[in-house]
């Protein structure tokens, strides 16, 4: 539950809560100074968790970290669609949401390296300290729009809105509640999925998994961290990327196109991932996890880009915010939760035992993609008329 605490929910409700009102600060000061000393808190207190000493420390450490990070995407996603033309909007937020999934590659493979051979106190100083270059990176290079435009900053000052306006005007805008709750869920299965992985393939593929990691020369856990990390990063990247590319090829004749990539992305995801969680090899398992992974971000670019375009300008840190909080509320916030009950159900309460209770709590939760394909689907009759910007 320790664990739990500090990688869910200590993260999760700063990160969420904190989004909103760097989001409106966003709206009216230089988003860039906001990004890059966002990079620079959450880096730093990356850093300072290598030199905790005991497990409050921890959580408070974790929580800077939270903290830090809401101040990166709501204005991010702003200044994107700032920068590029709306046709080619879900390309470019897809290309920034790359950095999750390749996040994570990097902290399950570098992560484990450096604190195989030097400590974890160390693997936490080597995943801070770049961060402190980066936040130079943003404060001198990246440009705002709104200085360099004086006409346009003007505009920008007098059509100034307040929460309560853009949640007004928000509400009116049945495509973006659709594609919100559509994403949740999406971050529902990934982030529930994610802490029972591993635990799966120990539980039934034990003495496969074992045998593979011998042959590399590694442990079960150390195997299992770098194939998922190396499969799922990867195949998470290139995701998102394909997600944006798709979506603004097809919405150039229908803007539909935004919400079918990821409502039939959705759809065969079930599927796939039940099969890779029922075949009786460990290694057959993980190339089918391959190519759920290549399915699994692609609303990333769709899903980001109608939320930048259901709203004018000034009201999109705000939306990118409240998007941003309903996916991971209930994402990350209820995800790892609700599947860890689920096994324990399964487990204890069918007496299927551990094994078969993480597979079918894996199963069950999977099922719920037939929810956000709906959800996503549905969007299709109300998307041309709330596109606005």
């Amino acid at each position: 539950w320790q664990l739990g605490l500090m990688s869910g929910l200590a993260f999760a409700i700063f990160y969420t809560v904190l989004g909103i009102p760097i989001a409106r600060l966003a709206e009216r000061k230089n988003r860039p100074i906001i990004i890059g000393t966002a990079v620079a808190v959450w880096s730093g207190f990356t850093a300072l968790s290598g030199m905790a000493n005991n497990f409050a420390q921890l959580v408070l450490f974790r929580i800077g970290v939270g903290v830090g990070e809401a101040g990166c995407t709501p204005p991010a996603h702003s200044l994107i669609a700032d920068y590029v033309p709306k046709e080619k909007r879900a390309s470019a937020l897809a290309f920034y949401s790359m950095g999750t999934p390749l996040g994570g590659l990097l902290g399950l493979v570098m992560g484990g390296l450096v604190a195989d051979a030097y400590g974890w106190r160390a693997a936490f100083l080597v995943a801070g300290a770049p961060g402190i270059l980066f936040a130079l990176l943003c404060w001198f290079t990246l440009k705002e729009p709104r200085k360099l435009m004086a006409q346009h900053s003007a505009a920008i000052q007098s059509t100034q809105v307040t929460f309560g306006e853009t949640l007004k005007y928000l509400a009116k805008k049945k495509t973006f509640w659709l594609i919100a709750l559509g994403a949740a869920i999406k971050a529902f299965i990934g982030y529930g999925h994610a802490p029972f992985t591993a635990s799966f393939f120990l539980r039934v593929h034990g003495e496969e998994v074992k045998a593979l990691a011998e042959s590399f020369g590694l442990q079960s856990i150390g195997f299992l961290g770098l194939a998922l990390g190396l499969m799922g990063g990867t195949a998470g990247a290139i995701s998102a990327y394909l997600g944006g590319q798709i979506a603004d090829k097809y919405a150039k004749s229908d803007l539909r196109g935004y919400v079918v990539v990821p409502a039939f992305a959705s759809l065969l995801a079930v599927p796939v991932y039940i099969l890779a969680v029922s075949v009786p090899s460990a290694s057959v398992a993980l190339w089918i996890l391959v190519i759920n992974g290549l399915m699994g971000s692609l609303w990333y670019g769709p899903v980001y880009a109608i939320g930048q375009s259901v709203v004018p300008p000034h009201m999109r840190a705000t939306t990118s915010a409240i998007l941003l909080f309903t996916i991971n509320l209930i994402g990350l916030g209820l995800g790892p939760l609700a599947v860890g009950i689920l096994s324990d159900v399964m487990s204890n309460g069918f007496g299927m035992g551990s094994a078969q209770g993480v597979r079918w709590a894996l199963m069950i939760s999977t099922c719920f993609g037939f929810v956000a394909f709906a959800l996503f689907w549905i969007a299709r009759k109300t998307i041309r008329e709330d596109m606005v910007s």
